[in-house]
């Protein structure tokens, strides 16, 4: 399980990707096009508020590594949902 601190933070950081999604478009366009005060602008925003500061976590427990996209949760949560079942079409195979 991971910290509450850690996972609040996350949520955070979604919130303020999408409040200033579309600042930060418009701002790259303008760089884009030799703007430079738009650089000055750009840098100003919360740094919180890029796509790429944000962190995958299991939506189960918040365990931010091992994450499977696939299924939005950990390897490990992953593992004993699937052994006990009840992610469908997912059967622990033997051989």
């Amino acid at each position: 399980m991971a910290k509450k601190s850690m996972i609040a933070r996350d949520v955070k950081r979604e919130k303020l990707v999408e409040k200033y999604f579309s600042k930060r478009q418009e701002l790259k366009k303008r760089i884009l096009v030799g703007d430079l005060e738009a650089i000055n602008e750009l840098n100003k925003l919360p740094k919180d508020s890029s796509s790429v500061r944000k962190r995958n976590r299991c939506q189960i427990d918040g365990r931010p590594r091992g994450y499977m996209r696939e299924f939005g949760i950990s390897r490990v949560k992953f593992r004993q949902l699937a052994g006990a079942g009840l992610i469908p079409g997912i059967k622990k195979s033997s051989w």
